[in-house]
């Protein structure tokens, strides 16, 4: 496609003319656009390109069914949105996640891509917008006003799928490995000191079980991203478009998105408010705070191996120090973290973008996009990887693990209903000072026989404690 050379055209806009590169299929906004806001020098999120090539689809399909885009030009439109939603001239996206305000480069990027593709489909030239123009016909009965949240909605929509499919990888993994260990007692913590005991598998089985709490929280959020913007225009009323074009566009955009959107309950709130895109980046951050506390206990139980916890061993994937050898760090949990701290981050962000909006339009959507895109990618792109090379390898160190939970003070805390709660304080303080561990101390004071030890506090009677009770 790129490999005829074509000279320098120039392109007109509003503020007047501007040579644009001959075999760019983006145009003079896009090209204003990239030299007003050289940035960060990051892309246009794929899902977001996606996503809006998709809204022109919908568009240019519901503008020809109703006689206000000619079929000829509608058809090549067309097949130009399906070329660009499948992944093709993605280098033409020029236009920097940070940019003017609602996203009007983001649009006019896309609407010149989509115009001078459909020109060379035509056999025509490429900036001929005499004939075919991103505005009067790739943008009809739009404006980026109403098609930049449908496709932040929509484009958010998608990543949230890679998302929940990744999580659920993570929860797999975390469930198989709490079966293998469900009879594993050892000592369970409360403010990092000993308590009562549990499983290790019931640990495991605990992260997964509150993975899934948060993904019950997801439909809610979906819905809300379902209801769109599309069809408003500049303010929500429609102005310029044909009459039954936002009901058309929107059930178009519902079949080539699979999605279930719908047309808005109240078309000017989906223009002001960017509540739905703002909950997703909550639910985001939610999940975020529980995968990093779950990275925070198997990196706490993993450390050592001789002056830590060292109850479970996580697999070793690369050296951990470059002055001390044989040196291993929990590397797959400290990356889990990173990767958290920047989703809690960018919620933030994405907060105080969504409480920027003012009157009938929210100006900081293209920040929001990249954040809520990111954060989804980043979750997405690492949790199968954490639940390959981290759970998936965990292995148990049961040595240790009887060690603390036979030596663990807490214990005595059975004997509460039978000594009362200050006589067991005491045997635990003079168990401590002696170096003993309770049950042995109990036995040796005569307090208890050795059968009532065992019966109490051995191994068996233990484990009969990490089950909840009923």
């Amino acid at each position: 496609m790129f490999a005829e050379k074509h000279p320098a055209r120039t392109e007109k806009d509003s503020l007047g003319p501007k040579e644009v590169p001959g075999d760019a299929y983006y145009g003079v906004q896009a090209l204003r656009a990239k030299e007003n806001f050289p940035v960060s020098g990051l892309p246009l999120p794929p899902d977001l390109v996606r996503a809006y090539a998709l809204v022109k689809l919908a568009c240019v399909e519901a503008n020809e069914k109703l006689g206000t885009v000619e079929p000829t030009k509608s058809k090549a439109i067309a097949q130009a949105a399906r070329e660009v939603a499948d992944g093709k001239l993605r280098d033409q996206f020029i236009v920097d996640v940070f940019q003017a305000g609602a996203g009007t480069s983001t649009n006019m990027n896309t609407n010149e891509v989509l115009a001078n593709r459909a020109l060379e489909i035509l056999g025509h030239p490429r900036g001929d917008y005499a004939f075919l123009s991103p505005n009067d016909h790739v943008n009809r009965g739009q404006s980026t006003n109403d098609t930049f949240p449908t496709a932040l909605n929509v484009s958010i929509l998608f990543a949230l799928e890679a998302v929940e499919a990744s999580v659920l990888r993570l929860v797999g993994s975390l469930e198989r490995k709490a079966k293998e260990f469900g009879g594993l007692p050892k000592a369970g913590r409360t403010h990092l000191k000993d308590a009562m005991p549990v499983t290790l598998g019931g640990e495991l089985q605990a992260y997964a079980s509150t993975l899934r709490r948060v993904l019950e929280a997801l439909p809610r959020v979906r819905d809300d991203l379902c209801e769109i913007a599309l069809g408003g225009s500049a303010v929500g009323s429609g102005v310029n478009t044909a009459v039954g074009f936002r009901k058309l566009a929107v059930s178009r955009l519902a079949v080539h998105t699979k999605l279930p959107l719908k047309v808005a309950r109240d078309p000017f709130e989906t223009m002001q408010s960017r509540r739905a895109a703002s909950e997703a980046s909550a639910w985001l951050r939610a999940l975020a705070v529980e995968l990093t506390r779950i990275a925070n206990d198997l990196r706490l139980l993993s450390s050592g191996p001789t002056t830590g916890m060292d109850e479970v061993r996580l697999p070793e994937v690369q050296p951990g120090s470059s002055i001390m050898p044989g040196k291993v760090n929990p590397s797959m949990a400290e990356c889990l973290n990173q990767v958290c701290f920047h989703v809690i981050g960018s919620d933030l962000a994405t907060s105080l973008a969504s409480q920027a909006g003012q009157l009938e339009i929210n100006v900081m959507m293209p920040v929001m996009a990249y954040e809520v895109l990111f954060s989804s990618r980043i979750l997405s792109n690492f949790l199968p990887a954490f639940a390959e090379k981290c759970i998936d390898g965990l292995s148990a160190n049961p040595t240790k693990m009887e060690q603390f939970l036979l030596s663990s003070h807490a214990l005595a805390t059975v004997l509460t209903p039978r000594l009362g709660y200050l006589k067991v304080a005491e045997v635990i303080k003079k168990a401590a000072a002696s170096g003993m561990n309770p049950r042995d101390y109990l036995v040796k004071e005569g307090i208890l026989s050795a059968k009532e030890g065992e019966e109490l506090l051995g191994l068996q009677a233990l484990i009969k404690m990490t089950h909840p009770v009923e």
